[in-house]
């Protein structure tokens, strides 16, 4: 574009020019303290249908901003993608070769900027950098295209999250080295043979066919129930410690779960015949586990042994219907069935409920 269609006030970034599906476009790297002033999102006073992007959602802001915050010299932020409703300016470094395509980028600052994706970052950043003001000096990479209209936006809007796919829980597990929860469950399936060989560190639910019986996701809410921790507490290594002990005793005295470790049986016929297969009896084990360690601290392993007397088949309908099953005869794993479910297991291990757990037991018994 002409410098001529500039205006005197102008926005300037280093940016390199590329072309996507024959349109121009342009990456550069802002000051996170300009993104708000930089990107307008308009907001719900606008409906959708005259709308580019999705209503913002107030409750992810405060975790993104806390992320920021809380790992300044670690954290990472893909790029915004925005539309320019008005003429820019691209200066290239030279006339040929590659630095034909390196240069200055000049946006009008009375254009408006709309984000495509990537409005609750830009909210995000906004409240980080009042409360770390040092983050205002940090960059985020902004891919600009040249705005062709609603249609034109809305259609970026649609494509860029159609093919969108959250990761599971199981493998954002895997690799975050940030969460201590994560942490203990990384180290609960290393530490346990059992779990080491049949456990699915990338799925958060397995098919029928799967030769796993585990999935990183369900030790990881599993050894939460058993330290009783939030996401968010700090896990110490004694701890994670005694969470693999207790792990090892656990397979130690399950003598189906010996079995699929040593092919003896199939982890899928284990699945169709037994609770103690699914994400709900390793939940429930998990919190009565908690109460074990608490209430039995200098026996706790020989109370394991327990374990082997429990009928585990879900063919049991009269143990497990309304527990772990519904009553149609299928897995239920919500809070009241799993605390139900762990209620038979401290049974078997000559456990106490507390005040809570005795009355969710007596509303089922009514």
């Amino acid at each position: 574009m002409s410098s001529s269609l500039l205006t005197e006030y102008t926005h300037k970034f280093p940016a390199v020019r590329g072309t996507q599906a024959c349109r121009p476009c342009y990456i550069a790297m802002c000051p996170m303290r300009l993104i708000p002033k930089l990107f307008v999102f308009d907001e719900e006073v606008v409906p959708p249908e005259l709308r580019a992007q999705r209503r913002l959602n107030e409750t992810r802001i405060p975790d993104i901003a806390n992320y920021l915050i809380e790992n300044q010299e670690s954290y990472t932020l893909s790029a915004i993608t925005a539309s320019v409703d008005g003429p820019v300016e691209f200066e290239p470094l030279a006339d040929t070769g590659p630095a034909m395509n390196l240069g200055l980028l000049t946006i009008a600052m009375d254009t408006q900027i709309l984000v495509n994706d990537g409005q609750h970052r830009r909210k995000a950043i906004e409240q980080a950098v009042k409360e770390a003001h040092e983050l205002g000096y940090d960059n985020i990479p902004v891919l600009f295209f040249v705005d062709e209209g609603l249609k034109r936006s809305q259609q970026m809007f649609a494509d860029l999250n159609k093919h969108a796919v959250r990761p599971s829980d199981s493998l954002s597990t895997l690799y975050d080295h940030r969460e201590s929860a994560s942490a203990l469950a990384r180290y609960v399936y290393d530490q346990v043979p059992c779990f080491k060989a049949l456990t699915d560190v990338e799925q958060t639910s397995l098919s029928k066919r799967s030769s796993k019986l585990f999935t990183l996701s369900a030790i990881k809410q599993a050894s939460k129930g058993l330290l009783g921790k939030g996401t968010k507490e700090t896990i110490y290594d004694e701890e994670m410690q005694l969470a693999a002990d207790f792990w090892n005793q656990v397979c130690n005295n399950m003598p189906d779960w010996q079995s699929a470790l040593e092919r003896k049986i199939s982890t899928s016929e284990l699945r169709e015949q037994y609770v103690h297969a699914h994400g709900i009896g390793l939940s429930a084990l998990g919190f009565a586990g908690s109460d074990l360690l608490r209430q039995r601290p200098g026996d706790w392993k020989e109370a394991l042994i327990a374990l082997k007397d429990i009928d585990w088949s879900r063919s049991n309908i009269s143990l497990w219907r309304g527990r772990a099953m519904d009553a149609h005869g299928k897995l239920s794993k919500t809070r009241n069935n799993t605390v139900l479910t762990a209620n038979v297991i401290r049974q078997a291990l000559g456990l106490s409920l507390c005040a809570e757990d005795q009355a969710i037991e007596d509303q089922l018994n009514s």
